[in-house]
């Protein structure tokens, strides 16, 4: 079954509202402003994301909506920040091939907040490491690295 991905409108709406709310370190606990520098105007954009955080300060990011702006703004810089109020990380984005990716993506559907965007998945937490791979294919995965770390 092929999906299209895409950002609904409504969303886009409410991602302005979690935006305010994150700046202020409120809103939902899961969630992160990504801001990465838009490899066209050279002018910072940030959205909305729900970071994946793992043992020793890695962190992932999932496309959950595909292959959307942000995904080539970080291809096309390497550099990203996470910040949520006062709290602000700067990191070096990698993304991860379809077999790395398989893990984490087993990992973000796992999540209890993951129903939010489960339907966006052909794929379950209980699928075969092959299915995850290909559904790595429609949802880029990055793995970042604090600067300062290598």
């Amino acid at each position: 079954m092929t999906r299209i991905y895409g950002v609904p409108r409504w969303l886009r709406v409410a991602n302005r509202a979690l935006g305010r709310a994150l700046e202020r370190g409120r809103g939902p606990a899961f969630l992160r402003l990504l801001t990465v520098v838009d490899r066209r105007t050279g002018r910072p954009r940030t959205t909305p994301i729900a970071p994946l955080f793992g043992d020793g300060g890695t962190v992932w990011l999932v496309a959950v909506y595909g292959d959307t702006a942000w995904v080539r703004n970080v291809r096309a810089t390497g550099e990203v920040e996470l910040r949520r109020g006062d709290d602000r990380a700067d990191y070096l984005a990698r993304e991860l091939d379809a077999s790395d990716s398989a893990p984490v993506l087993r990992a973000y559907l796992a999540k209890p907040t993951s129903r939010l965007v489960r339907r966006r998945f052909d794929a379950t937490p209980g699928s075969d490491d092959a299915v995850l791979a290909a559904e790595a294919r429609r949802h880029p995965t990055f793995e970042l690295v604090p600067v300062g770390r290598s």
